[in-house]
């Protein structure tokens, strides 16, 4: 990697060097910018130009406002950094934007400080009032919904049930999200239009959580017992209620920075209303698609991959999902968590999302079969045991050449694991956001303090030379680059406790994460990442250099523009 760094250095260098000894000549630029810190992200230091000018949706050339200005035309438009400060593009290493959408437009249920959800009295009055406004959502779906309740936030320290949410309605269906994702809540109408009742089993890879009695279900469910009504919900929604959920989630990624996207877990349809906006030359910035393989297997054979985008659409690889959520103990851990959840075992260590060892090796092997770039979510460390297993038997018989594979989160991996992971070339692509959102709760609840102090591991990764990526997992958390940015460097938790001091990275490395190791993750490493001429000019600008200001400050950057193929996209008000 470090070899791979410098070169990019020497290159940026050359290029610097030999607009030194003659002004770039050629067709005039669309734009030049100046007028304050061009932070290029190129190279193992931070370097700065002092202009940047933009051609045909490309950056055209970097280096002196003296240079630049030679390409100035009568219909060059100057834009005056007045102090702040132009960065790449911020790159999406892992979320979920159509569901970014689906949370834009549901009931606001998280915590503060991204909402008031702080009670399950409070959780009912928001949805009451959602209600009461007969939003689109509702009118579409018949169902009230919420998203982004945090059992770990609530003064109750437990989930809401059927029981609780019959207080919102008992005759229409209510169905609330957990913020991880991973579980949901329904009423009693809700539990009775899924089809769930005394006698029906937990499906695999899931539980139906039950009340005292033992069998008769409480509202609460667990991964694959949710997520079979969550989709349910979802395929009701004709193809303009879809695409609308989709570009909402646009709007959320174009206000934080980010110009290239990740749809993370799709299905088949959500994948063609893609497809449909790029058609229609709808799309903001790129969205890269990456199906699930359980549920779009035939639909990957029929279409496969594409390196290239179509007006901002492609499928670039596919996600599996290995367990489930560490906040929501669901993840599979091979020690048991710190304090199992309600009613079960002192053993109990959460379960794999696939729990056919022969299954979960099938789909890694379609997926090296097919050079597919595969994802896997593993939030526990059993669960990237199993990953780390199944890709070095895959890489035995299909060959492992630069494949790129990501294990997503990897939240608890190991020491011995990134060892195994470097040998394998699997990517870590983290979630350092947990050190604000669940930090306190790791440490206190489900992890225990030892291993709260090693989420994400970034420190450990750098170490060993690996290039590592950070993501928000949005609509897990809101989709924003800064927060990525403060929790990386700080890893301070909502209380102000520090976890994992010793894992905590410089903010150059942070931004490292979110622009050129995240283009690399997707092989879009000669398109994206770094302000070099011939590169996309996708660009975000910052009222603030993030390394000129106190770590602590960090979280208050704020995006003012964000620029995409030399086009606005977003500005602030």
């Amino acid at each position: 990697m470090k070899r791979m760094q410098t070169a990019v250095s020497l290159v940026m260098a050359g290029l610097l060097l030999a607009g030194c000894d003659k002004a770039p000549s050629g067709p005039v630029a669309d734009a030049i910018y100046h007028g304050g810190p061009i932070l290029t992200m190129a190279g193992d230091e931070p370097a700065y130009v002092e202009a940047l000018a933009v051609r045909d949706g490309r950056i055209q050339f970097t280096g002196t406002l003296a240079q630049a200005s030679a390409l100035k035309g009568e219909a060059t438009r100057e834009v005056d950094l007045a102090g702040r400060t132009l960065l790449p593009g911020f790159i999406d290493a892992h979320g979920h934007i159509a569901n970014v959408g689906f949370q834009a437009l549901s009931a606001n249920l998280l915590p503060p400080p991204d909402g008031d959800g702080q009670s399950i009295d409070t959780l009912v009055a928001l949805l009451k009032d959602w209600a009461q406004d007969n939003n689109r959502l509702l009118q579409e779906s018949g169902w009230i919904i919420g998203f982004g309740y945090d059992d770990s936030q609530l003064a109750e320290k437990r989930h809401p049930t059927a029981d609780d949410l019959d207080r919102v309605s008992t005759e229409r269906p209510v169905l609330i999200v957990h913020q991880s994702g991973h579980l949901g809540v329904l009423n009693h109408k809700g539990l009775e239009m899924a089809g769930y009742g005394s006698d029906t089993p937990d499906p695999a890879g899931g539980v139906i959580r039950r009340g005292a009695d033992g069998v008769t279900p409480d509202g609460v469910l667990e991964e694959m017992a949710f997520f079979a009504p969550l989709f349910s919900l979802f395929a009701t929604f004709d193809q303009d209620m879809k695409k609308a959920l989709a570009l909402a989630g646009v709007d959320a990624y174009t206000a934080q920075g980010f110009t290239t996207a990740q749809e993370g877990r799709s299905d088949p349809g959500t994948a063609e209303t893609w497809r449909s906006l790029a058609d229609a030359n709808r799309l903001a910035i790129d969205v890269a698609v990456y199906p699930d393989v359980g549920m779009a297997e035939q639909y990957m054979r029929k279409h496969g991959v594409s390196t290239d985008y179509h007006n901002g659409f492609r499928i670039a690889g596919v996600k599996l999902s290995f367990d489930g959520s560490p906040q929501g103990k669901t993840a599979w851990l091979s020690q048991p968590y710190f304090h199992p959840p309600h009613n079960a075992a002192d053993d109990y260590a959460g379960y794999p999302a696939i729990p056919d060892a022969a299954e979960r090796q099938r789909q890694v092997d379609l997926a090296f079969e097919n050079n597919w770039q595969l994802l896997v979510h593993c939030n526990g460390d059993a669960a990237a045991d199993a990953m780390i297993e199944a890709v070095a038997n895959a890489s035995a018989h299909h060959g492992n050449d630069d494949r790129r594979t990501v294990m997503i989160h990897a939240q608890t991996v190991r020491e011995d694991q990134l060892d195994q992971m470097k040998a394998l070339g699997i990517v870590p692509s983290f979630f350092s956001m947990h050190t604000f959102y669940w930090g306190d709760w790791h440490r206190d609840e489900t992890l225990g303090p030892e291993r709260a102090m090693r989420i994400s591991p970034t420190q450990s990764a750098l170490e060993r030379g690996m290039r590592f990526t950070e993501h928000h997992d949005a609509p897990v958390a809101l989709p924003s680059a800064i927060m990525i940015l403060h929790t990386t460097v700080n890893r301070t938790s909502r209380s102000g406790a520090v976890i994992g001091e010793d894992q905590k990275v410089s903010p150059y490395i942070a931004l490292k994460s979110l622009t050129e190791w995240a283009a690399w993750q997707y092989f879009e490493e000669d398109a994206k990442g770094t302000l070099a001429p011939g590169k996309r000019a996708d660009l975000v600008i910052l009222d603030r250099d993030p390394l000129a200001v106190p770590a602590a400050e960090l979280k208050d950057l704020q995006v003012l523009e964000t620029v995409k193929a030399g086009e606005t996209v977003y500005r602030a008000r």
